[in-house]
Order: C-alpha cells, then structure tokens, then sequence
C-alpha cells in the first residue's frame, strides 16, 4: 500500500517542498538564538533539545528510506524492539549531544532530506513506519512534523508561533488523513462525506469535500491544525462540527500517524 491509501494527488511539490524548508527555517531562527535547550516544552519529559533531536532523527530516517531502502528494515527492527519509547529513546540520546552538534546535525539533515525529495519521483515508493510512502506524502509530512514539533518549542518560549500559507499542507493532511482518525479510535469509518471549511492566515476560506455534505467543520485553519496534529484540545479552539460524525471527528481527530 502506497501512502496509507490515501489521496496526495493535490500536492504540488513545487509549492510544498520551498514551504517545507521555510518551516525549518523559521524554527532554526527560534532555536538557534537560545543559548538554552534544557527549558521544558509541553511533551512530558521533552525539552527543546529533545524537540530537535527527534526531527534530526526523523529527517535521517527519511534519507535512509530514499537512499537505502534496503537497510530501512533495520531501523523497523529498532522501533519495534523499543515499541512505545522508540520515539523519547530517539529524542534523549540526540538531546545529550551538545547544543552545536545537534543544531549542525539538524540543519545538514533537513538540508539532504528537501535535496532528496526534490530529485525523487512523486510517484516512487519507499519504505516508511507501516507502509510504503512517496515524495508526495513525506514532503507535507515532514512540513506538519516541523510545524507541530516547532508549536511545541514556540509554546515553551512563549513567543507567539505566527500562522501562515503553511498550514493548508497540514490542513490538508488532516482532512486526508479522516478515516484513520476513526481507525486508530477503532470506531467504525463514516460512509457520508464530510464538508471542511477553514479560514486561512489571509482570510480566505480553504474547502474540501462537497457543498451539500451534511457532516461539517467550520473554524480557523490553525485551530484545525493544532487539533489534528494533537497540540490544542477541541475546547481550547474555534472550531464547531454539524453532524454526529463531524462532532466525533473532532474529538478523536488526529494526523494520520
């Protein structure tokens, strides 16, 4: 199964791919004028350190995947002996490493990782957690997984985390991604289509599903992304649902992941 199943025709990798690097980018400018990593983030047991150590880790998982796919099995192997620890056993072990090495390790990561998803087909299949994925799906996933992970940072340093264009990826990820909100619930997956409206940075509405649909979320775009990507409750946004299905969704709602 390429993809878990789901739909990434609408990614467009010339937008997504320069947004993905301005994702991190824009964290780099926050972390890098911290002298401290050590402050706590809202991950129980994760510092800053631990944030960035677990999407370097992330990112050379990825070049495994695209350069080595056959040594791929190793880091399965890896994940399912740590099972629930793998990811803070990943994230403490990068975090001991001083802030300049990890900062470097990082940014050199992310830097090959948008190289490599940039010279590798859409279409081209390699081995992920579960499934096989493309560039089509890892290039927004890596956005949101930066997005999220950086939401996290920017939190712990109080600093207000500006919305912008971004989002619509993990957005967009979200509403894909539906159907494995109510699989990893174990609930039974709804057969009616679903209308989603969110309001963008710049005012303009982002839509999916069809008009006259009768299950129905309305809201922010960033309220929908700090949702699915599990960083805000439902009462702590905007957001209202019509229909039972919709209401559900959004408190089980998740990134597919």
């Amino acid at each position: 199964m390429l993809d878990y199943g789901l739909d990434m025709s609408d990614v467009e990798r010339d937008l997504a791919l320069p947004d993905l690097v301005a994702e991190g980018d824009e964290l780099d400018a926050l972390v890098s004028a911290q002298a401290d990593w050590s402050t706590d983030t809202p991950a129980m047991g994760w510092t800053i350190a631990h944030q960035i150590a677990h999407l370097a880790a992330a990112d050379a998982n990825v070049l495994i995947a695209i350069r080595t796919p056959e040594a791929f099995d190793a880091v399965l192997k890896q994940a399912e002996a740590a099972g629930s620890r793998y990811a803070d056993l990943d994230a403490a072990a990068g975090a001991a490493k001083p802030r300049s090495v990890l900062l470097e390790q990082w940014r050199a990561g992310r830097t090959a990782v948008a190289a490599a998803l940039r010279d590798v087909p859409l279409d081209h299949g390699f081995p992920w957690y579960g499934s096989q994925l493309t560039a089509a799906l890892m290039v927004p996933l890596r956005l949101m997984e930066t997005w999220a992970h950086g939401q996290d940072v920017f939190d712990a340093l109080g600093v207000a985390h500006r919305p912008t264009g971004r989002l619509r990826h993990v957005a967009s990820l979200g509403v894909v991604g539906r159907e494995l909100s109510f699989y990893a619930a174990q609930l039974p997956t709804p057969a009616e289509p679903f209308r989603v409206e969110l309001t963008g940075p710049d005012g303009r509405t982002w839509v999916w599903g069809p008009e006259d649909a009768g299950q129905r979320v309305r809201g922010s775009a960033l309220d929908f992304c700090l949702r699915v990507t599990q960083r805000r409750s439902l009462a702590e946004t905007d957001l209202t649902a019509v229909g039972e299905d919709a209401r559900k969704w959004l408190e089980i709602a998740r990134v597919f992941l």
